[in-house]
């Protein structure tokens, strides 16, 4: 399958500046993240926490919204997601000067929620994860709204590469990139760029215990879907893999490993002790992989961690810190 390739990336990445900001790369190099994964593998963190909304989302959203026709974008916009993608589709929307109707499910993080009506979304709340694809499709159906998907097709994957293509150039040299995986639309971009310009650096994709429908999709050969989300990293939460990302996946990744919860809440407290970073759980998978089953692989190779985003409310984020048990 044609992927996106390097000049698209580029493009891709020109037509989104004006909306996004090239955010830091930072080498972690204190005593905290010594201790944990050993003296000699640089980890290099991609902070998209501090892209605007919180996340790397409104790489892909805009990608694929600046692509609408002005008659599309007139009718507006909608989206499916636990958080963070329908707070990037609401951002992109006022920029754009279109509405957003988001269809999330009650138990999203209240803190996600807020933010998507501040940025000037109407908010449909249904049960679950499962249900809210149903109700995006009955919505694009009858209000006749563009659906900006949360993590599939060829302009997402564009927007998600600009990572890649930011985290190369920042950090040369890198031997090994972990992302966090829940669609698969960011792992499918940023494998595709990393791949092409650094063809030896290895790409691993991170999943939780209680989503791990990318597992499942590699080892079947075709898209798999769950049943049940079941996950403290919400935004990770996809109950389905879709051929596009997944194929981009099959393609450029390297390998998949499994973190549960109780690792990506140690690997939370480990990032605000080490670097003072409150992120949620799904912005500490990557380092929930290396100081765990990538651990022993990854010694002594300079290792990019994508850092994905920050949206959490303050109550949620200390539960978490002490569960851990630190």
């Amino acid at each position: 399958m044609q992927g996106p390739t390097l000049e698209l990336i580029r493009a891709a990445r020109q037509r989104i500046d004006p909306y996004i900001v090239e955010t830091p790369v930072w080498l972690w190099n204190n005593r905290e993240i010594r201790t944990e994964i050993g003296e000699n593998t640089p980890v290099f963190l991609k902070l998209e926490l501090f892209q605007f909304t919180g996340s790397f989302k409104p790489r892909g959203a805009l990608s694929v919204m600046l692509d609408l026709s002005l008659q599309a974008l007139q009718r507006g916009v909608t989206a499916v997601s636990a958080g963070n993608h329908a707070i990037a589709v609401a951002y992109a929307a006022g920029i754009l000067g279109t509405t957003a109707k988001v269809v999330m499910p009650k138990t999203a993080n209240p803190a996600r929620i807020a933010s998507c009506r501040a940025y000037g979304a109407e908010v449909d709340l249904v049960d679950d994860v499962v249900v809210a694809f149903d109700r995006v499709h009955q919505i694009e159906r009858e209000e006749g709204r563009a659906f900006v998907h949360p993590f599939e097709g060829p302009l997402t994957a564009q927007g998600t590469a600009t990572v890649g293509l930011e985290f190369c150039s920042q950090a040369p040299d890198l031997e090994a990139v972990i992302v966090p995986v829940g669609g698969g639309g960011l792992c499918a971009g940023i494998a595709a760029a990393v791949k092409q310009i650094l063809p030896g650096c290895l790409v691993f994709g991170v999943e939780p215990e209680g989503a791990d429908t990318m597992h499942r999709s590699f080892a079947s050969g075709h898209p798999e879907s769950i049943a049940k989300v079941n996950t403290i990293a919400d935004s990770l939460g996809s109950p389905r893999a879709e051929p596009y990302s997944f194929e981009l996946c099959r393609q450029y990744v390297d390998g998949l490993v499994m973190v549960n919860d109780d690792e990506l809440r140690r690997a939370m407290y480990l990032m605000f002790r080490g670097m003072r970073l409150a992120v949620e759980p799904a912005g500490a998978a990557a380092l929930a992989a290396l100081s765990g089953p990538l651990r022993e692989r990854l010694q002594g190779k300079r290792v990019g961690l994508i850092v994905s985003g920050n949206n959490i409310d303050a109550g949620t984020y200390s539960r978490h810190i002490q569960l851990a048990g630190m």
